[in-house]
């Protein structure tokens, strides 16, 4: 019996128990398995691929949507796979579609690298804006910081969630709850008794992602930054908004070097909501 095309199998919800199989598909394309991220998303957002006759997957994908659960204001699409042997045989493009009709009229957002950015194009999506990825040991200036930043408490949630909903333009609370259970550190900054920004750093293979960073201005964003890099040895990696010019040179005199520049895109939306003058860098680029 003949092995049926890729494209014509059928697409499935992935769900926890797929992250192994996730993390395969990862290796399979030279990424890393990043095994705690795809826990994260595919228990906060909602996974999607299809299943391999032969074992494993042949591609998966997720989307993490935000505001009232009836209808969302948003949807996150990140960790695109194809396994190497199913490439440019229009499976992408057909797990794509799948998630694009799931959601409906719910606008979508997505990070795109140069390779995914034509296929994306194809389907509709625009560019408005891009984001610089930077890597490297920080090394600290060792001057004080003038923004004081302490760890998180528990009874700091309320204040983060809704300082996270009003600069990102909507509740986020089934990803941002789960920080202080998937973050090593959560860090915020605060005056006369108000949360101005926070901070988390979590573990991916041998760095420290620095996401989401939410502040309210750049000096801020630095201070967080450097109480974040100094209690971690890891290296740190973080994703910063190609607008925030000061905060990324900065950060390269601090030792992080430019990795990629991902274009951030969107369909059926003209320009991502909130405030991108206090949105610094995210969780993590497939989530938005």
């Amino acid at each position: 019996m003949p092995t049926p095309s890729p494209t014509a199998l059928p697409v499935r919800r992935l769900g926890p128990r797929d992250v192994t199989a996730c993390a395969d598909l990862s290796e399979n394309r030279q990424w890393q398995r990043e095994e705690h991220k795809w826990g994260l998303l595919l228990t906060a957002g909602q996974g999607y691929g299809i299943d391999d006759p032969e074992g494993g997957l042949v591609a998966a994908c997720v989307i993490t949507e935000y505001g009232p659960e009836e209808n969302p204001d948003l949807g996150a699409i990140g960790m695109v796979l194809v396994a190497e042997r199913h490439a440019r045989r229009g499976v992408g493009r057909r797990l794509l579609r799948h998630v694009m009709a799931a959601a409906g009229t719910t606008p979508l957002t997505l990070h795109a690298t140069p390779m995914g950015r034509p296929l994306y194009e194809e389907l509709g999506f625009k560019i408005v804006g891009h984001a610089d990825m930077l890597m490297g040991d920080f090394v600290p200036s060792g001057a004080p910081e003038p923004t004081p930043t302490r760890a998180a408490t528990a009874e700091d949630l309320p204040a983060i969630l809704r300082l996270d909903a009003e600069v990102f333009g909507t509740d986020r609370t089934p990803l941002i709850a789960r920080l202080p259970a998937f973050a090593d550190q959560l860090r915020v900054a605060e005056e006369a008794g108000r949360i101005t920004g926070y901070a988390a750093a979590w573990p991916n293979m041998d760095t420290h992602v620095v996401g989401p960073l939410i502040a309210r201005d750049t000096e801020t964003a630095k201070a967080l930054v450097t109480s974040l890099a100094a209690r971690t040895d890891r290296p740190l990696r973080t994703d910063i908004d190609m607008r925030h010019e000061e905060l990324r040179s900065w950060l390269r005199e601090r030792g992080l070097e430019p990795v990629a520049v991902n274009a951030v895109m969107t369909h059926g939306i003209a320009d991502l909501p909130g405030d991108w003058t206090r949105r610094f860098a995210p969780l993590t680029v497939a989530a938005g």
